[in-house]
């Protein structure tokens, strides 16, 4: 979009939202384009604190706090590590909507996801009921995407549906990924 295109949509949606770069997007588009088997590997080291609190650390920012509120015996001081799967979701999806409404010359001025999910924590970590036919992890998640801007619903509606086919994460809690955890 130019920059009196912009300006223009600025003047008829005052709140939008902080705008991707579409050069920097159009970028990358091409990039994945040339090289659609391109894999990269992402990295995390987690330190536990003590008790239930760890620290993350990912490339070179601050570290990400996890931990467990008071009922699962934390101490309360940030996300526990399911609460902050559904917050990678979240963002995700968010992410790809903004994407895909700068790649279709949409600016949006609201963009808000509800995400809650269903989840069996009676295991409590393997030191619990153990049921070998229980279901670990979530199993269902629900996202309410509420999405506007200069575009009509039908064109919103449609980029909610691409972010969430192309989401990496709504696909990794969808598909079946291998794991594999080692003592060091």
């Amino acid at each position: 979009m130019s920059q009196t295109a912009t300006q223009k949509v600025a003047c008829l949606y005052p709140e939008l939202l902080r705008p991707i770069d579409k050069d920097g997007l159009d970028q990358l588009a091409t990039k994945g384009k040339a090289n659609p088997k391109n894999i990269v590997t992402l990295k995390a080291k987690t330190v536990c604190e003590g008790q239930f609190r760890n620290l993350t650390y990912i490339r070179d920012l601050p570290a990400y706090v996890i931990d467990e509120p008071p009922h699962l015996l934390g101490e309360d001081t940030a996300p526990n590590p399911s609460e902050a799967t559904l917050a990678a979701l979240g963002a995700c999806l968010s992410v790809g909507v903004h994407a895909n409404a700068t790649a279709r010359g949409v600016a949006l001025s609201k963009l808000e996801l509800e995400i809650e999910g269903d989840i069996n924590v009676t295991a409590v970590w393997g030191v619990g009921d153990l049921d070998p036919a229980k279901k670990l992890g979530f199993t269902d998640i629900r996202v309410k995407i509420t999405a506007e801007g200069d575009a009509p619903r039908e064109m919103l509606d449609a980029i909610i549906a691409s972010a969430d086919h192309w989401s990496p994460v709504a696909n990794t809690l969808r598909n079946p990924v291998n794991v594999a955890v080692t003592a060091a």
